[in-house]
């Protein structure tokens, strides 16, 4: 089954890692256009510097390139940079956006050479248009059917050299021979507060908004290391500090007004909170499901993995195990709950 869209069903849409409808076009003034404004993810951005840079001297298309990660941590960014540094256009798509083989031709044959072909969420494309992708990425030509039945043709067109660049929040869904065709492979991390400060202060110059050094530094604590969440907090307490204070976000005005928000200081949301209870309380601290989790939540299994688990993963506040999700003890005392006997070793 696919993937809904995360956005439409996070009860607490500060956290959720995925864009909303109305913060693409200030992403997009938010984007960082060249190597040198891309902040964090520093190993990752050194290796594409080189790539790109030896492409260019090469006059050629820059290998396939596979991102992956948690969403929200700039993998689209680093797809127009890309493009930029190379001098060439990027042609955006995703993965559920196609839906026949005559979208993908469409984008194909409308590159020219050098172009780089955006797919987000590549892990969606249906099998279908997966397998018509093989013979552009290595061969660069389509074969296109004319007619169907026993008197169909069909007919071979050229692709111009071109780079393919995939995103994925869930490489494990990619089948092999698509994965394997990708050149360059990266996964993106979360970021660090200090990263996150960086960004927030450049948002916040580019933005207008005054903002303190401890207040930026609230701000990146609570986060969860996703710079899409750091700039949509950075938004919200612009509207607290205006309207509760001077105009200016503080460390104090920062605190009490993500308080207000129910995001607390490690930046768990209402969602975390009931994810984790559920499992300690209801199931004992586990194993259970996450099937399980998300019947007793109301929440779909695709939005658990997706959008809560990689945080509360990265916390150690739970653990993935053959059979079933675990609440650490770690867990336990950010709830003030003693851990159950023989949970101790998951600290």
């Amino acid at each position: 089954m696919g993937r809904r869209k995360l956005g439409n069903t996070n009860p607490n849409q500060m956290i959720d890692p995925e864009p909303q409808a109305d913060e693409r076009r200030l992403e997009a003034s938010l984007r960082p256009r060249s190597f040198g404004e891309y902040i964090g993810q520093k190993a990752v951005v050194e290796k594409l510097r080189v790539y790109v840079a030896a492409a260019r001297k090469r006059n050629e298309a820059l290998d396939h390139c596979l991102f992956s990660g948690p969403p929200g941590l700039g993998k689209t960014s680093l797809a127009h940079i890309i493009a930029t540094e190379l001098g060439v256009s990027v042609h955006v798509t995703s993965g559920p956006a196609i839906e026949k083989k005559g979208d993908l031709a469409g984008f194909l044959t409308n590159l020219s050479p050098g172009d780089v072909l955006f797919i987000d969420e590549i892990h969606r494309l249906n099998a279908t248009a997966e397998e018509y992708l093989y013979p552009a990425m290595e061969d660069l030509v389509l074969d296109i059917a004319l007619d169907a039945g026993p008197h169909g043709r069909t007919v071979r067109i050229d692709v111009p050299p071109f780079t393919l660049i995939g995103a994925t929040t869930r490489t494990g869904l990619l089948t092999s021979p698509l994965r394997d065709r990708f050149q360059i492979q990266e996964r993106l991390d979360f970021y660090s507060e200090d990263d996150l400060c960086k960004i927030i202060h450049r948002s916040a110059d580019i933005l207008g908004i005054e903002t303190a050094k401890d207040g930026a530094r609230e701000i990146a604590r609570r986060a969860r290391g996703t710079p899409r969440i750091a700039n949509r907090l950075l938004r919200r307490l612009r509207d607290f500090a205006q309207v509760e204070a001077d105009g200016r976000i503080t460390r104090e005005l920062a605190d009490r007004s993500l308080h207000k928000l129910e995001i607390d200081a490690l930046g768990l949301d209402p969602m975390d909170r009931r994810i984790l209870l559920t499992i300690i309380e209801l199931y004992g601290g586990g194993p259970v499901g996450v099937e399980t989790i998300a019947a007793s939540i109301g929440e779909e299994r695709d939005t658990i993995e997706d959008v809560y688990e990689p945080f509360l993963l990265q916390l150690g506040f739970i653990q993935r195990t053959p059979r079933g999700r675990v609440a650490t003890a770690r867990a336990f005392e950010h709830f003030k709950r003693p851990p159950p006997k023989g949970q101790g070793q998951l600290l």
